[in-house]
């Protein structure tokens, strides 16, 4: 008989906008091939909350860019990221770990308590029991927390038009920030510095990454 093949893995980029992660999950996706980490006929999926399925890409327009007067309260957009996770968890990551391909994720589940929770001002018990509930126990093999100042953040994104999510100004982002920190402790994140050069920063999360060669 064939045997099993090893469960993948599950690693997730998570942090402020504007701290590169879209950037460095692309030159992670170049690298992991080539890397020696993974066995032949292993893939490499990349995939982002929300918006890593249909019904997430739909979920998404209404969190992000929702029309005139259907932007939705604190408590109803918890429950909108949850109903993507729930999605995102059983259609696209759990299929791709059990054929043992290795996940590169923008966003999961601390970017809700980082943003509905230490920014929205939720209450992290309830959003806790909605992860576990979205994910079924599911978690990161590993989470790389692209740390980056705010100020840096603003001078990035510089003129673009900013998503709703990043609209909700200052002291919301900053709260947001601090809760990363928070989370990145509490939930032993590695972090990465993200005011970096790109170079520095993909060559630190490579050096993370490469350790799960080893992780049972």
């Amino acid at each position: 008989m064939a045997p099993e093949p090893r469960p993948g893995r599950f690693v997730v980029l998570e942090g402020i906008d504007g701290c590169g992660k879209s950037t460095q999950l692309e030159a992670l996706s170049r690298w992991l091939p080539a890397s020696g980490l993974l066995a032949p006929g292993v893939r490499v999926v990349c995939t982002r909350e929300p918006g890593g399925t249909l019904l997430g890409q739909a979920l998404r327009q209404l969190l992000l860019h929702p029309p005139a007067g259907a932007a939705p309260l604190p408590s109803a957009e918890l429950l909108l990221y949850a109903a993507d996770r729930a999605q995102h968890v059983e259609q696209v990551i759990r299929p791709a770990l059990a054929a043992g391909h290795w996940l590169l994720s923008d966003r999961f589940s601390g970017s809700t308590a980082a943003y509905q929770g230490y920014g929205r001002g939720l209450d992290l018990a309830l959003i806790t029991q909605l992860e576990t509930i979205a994910t079924a126990g599911l978690q990161p093999d590993l989470t790389l927390w692209l740390d980056l100042p705010l100020a840096e953040s603003r001078r990035r994104r510089g003129d673009r038009p900013g998503d709703r999510i990043e609209a909700g100004g200052d002291a919301f982002l900053e709260a947001v920030n601090r809760g990363f920190a928070e989370l990145a402790h509490h939930r032993g994140w590695r972090r990465v510095d993200a005011a970096a050069a790109p170079q520095q920063v993909t060559a630190a999360c490579q050096a993370l990454i490469s350790r799960l060669r080893d992780a049972p």
